[in-house]
């Protein structure tokens, strides 16, 4: 038993395991015309190696890469304009880098706008 112990925790310790637990594998919903309105338009999209049905999906990861935090909610207590820029809605879920995300993207008020502005480059035909 202890064997087996042993071997775990140098698969778990490895790099390909530390690389596995950091992979990034998303799937898209995107609604053109508001959620619940027709189908959603599904992508999907994997970082190292890139692939997925997203178009152009290295140069997607490569900009996901660069953002430090591009499904964090809006901060609590910011100060948005009231200004309705489109019905659209994205919903991203699965793993970034390695965690659980589950974010939903709207272009409600300014805040919100903003924040689907930041990944827009994952909704493609629908921004």
């Amino acid at each position: 038993m202890r064997f087996f112990l042993a071997i775990f925790a140098l698969v778990l310790a490895s790099p390909s395991a530390a690389l596995a637990a950091a992979r990034t594998d998303l799937r898209l919903a995107l609604w053109a015309k508001g959620e619940g309105i027709g189908s959603p338009r599904v992508l999907t999209l994997r970082c190292d190696p890139a692939g997925g049905t997203l178009p152009k999906p290295l140069g997607a990861c490569r900009r996901l890469d660069r953002l430090a935090a591009p499904f964090a909610p809006v901060p609590a207590g910011s100060a948005c304009s009231d200004v309705f820029s489109g019905p659209q809605v994205g919903i991203v879920t699965g793993s970034f880098r390695g965690r659980h995300v589950r974010a939903v993207f709207t272009r409600s008020d300014s805040c919100q706008t903003e924040r689907w502005s930041r990944v827009s480059f994952l909704f493609p035909g629908v921004s």
